[in-house]
């Protein structure tokens, strides 16, 4: 009985911030979501999604977090493999200097990009001085792609390299004395074992390159628009909360999707980076 209350008394910080800071808001956006101004039930803020402006949004979400997702995989993939075969203290200070970057606040990172990108920016400069014509990719979705490999390619290196790092070396060393090269033991071995990173990142990737707004406002200027800068401008430009509560809420089902797909394929939390 003592040692359940001193428990209940330890856990008592972890359940106020779910409490305040999760539950209350997660309520607030379900509330909203399903209410109007005058606070009767409805849908319309759900189906709003449906609307060809919200739908295009929605559409060109997916689609630059699909590709970003999978550019960062073929990044990731590769360099985790390489940090994997390190010994755990080479490995540890490589995956530091690695990560090293995202210690910087996320909007300046994001702004470095802008200053790189931009049409009188550091890399058109370099390739005026060298005789190359400039590269118009500031404001359109490239750029944005550009921003969230760059922002969230830690995400998919660090489940990758701890699930590649938990491979038994044995196990690669049996497939050699088996017969197979390396190609067959990378398709037939590592490939399969490393599942459990593989889907942990492309969710740790895909969930916050769905739900960004400060890369596309910085690096896709008002042309490019996604579903994450609607719910912004809902929120703080027309104070339309149930609607962009609503919105939030076609966004919460491909998180939980996602969510799932990931227990699915993770059961043991292998590729966690915890």
């Amino acid at each position: 009985m003592l040692k359940n209350s001193k428990r209940l008394m330890l856990g008592l910080p972890y359940y106020f911030w779910s409490i305040a800071f999760v539950i209350i808001p997660l309520f607030m956006v379900v509330y909203y979501g399903v209410t109007n101004r005058a606070g009767s039930l409805t849908i319309d803020n759900i189906t709003a999604i449906a609307v060809p402006e919200h739908f295009k949004a929605l559409l060109l979400a997916v689609r630059l977090s699909v590709i970003s997702t999978i550019i960062c995989f073929l990044l990731a993939y590769p360099l985790a493999m390489i940090l994997a075969k390190y010994g755990k203290g080479k490995s540890s200070v490589l995956v530091m200097l690695f990560i090293l970057p995202m210690w910087m606040n996320f909007l300046l990172r994001t702004m470095a990009w802008q200053t790189l990108l931009e049409n009188n920016g550091v890399i058109n400069s370099a390739l005026s001085f060298i005789g190359l014509p400039k590269l118009n990719i500031i404001n359109t979705p490239g750029a944005i792609i550009f921003g969230m490999v760059y922002n969230f390619l830690p995400f998919m290196v660090l489940p990758l390299y701890n699930s590649l790092s938990k491979i038994d070396p044995n196990v690669i060393n049996a497939a050699r004395d088996l017969g197979a090269n390396s190609v067959q033991t990378f398709i037939k071995v590592t490939l399969p074992l490393s599942v459990p990173g593989i889907m942990s990142g492309i969710t740790m990737v895909f969930v916050p390159a769905l739900t960004t707004f400060v890369i596309s406002d910085l690096l896709g200027g008002a042309k490019v628009l996604l579903i994450g800068n609607v719910i912004d401008q809902e929120f703080s430009q027309t104070n339309n909360w149930h609607l962009g509560s609503g919105l939030s809420l076609i966004l919460m089902f491909f998180i939980i999707i996602s969510m799932i797909i990931s227990a699915i394929f993770d059961k043991d939390g292998e590729g966690s980076v915890i």
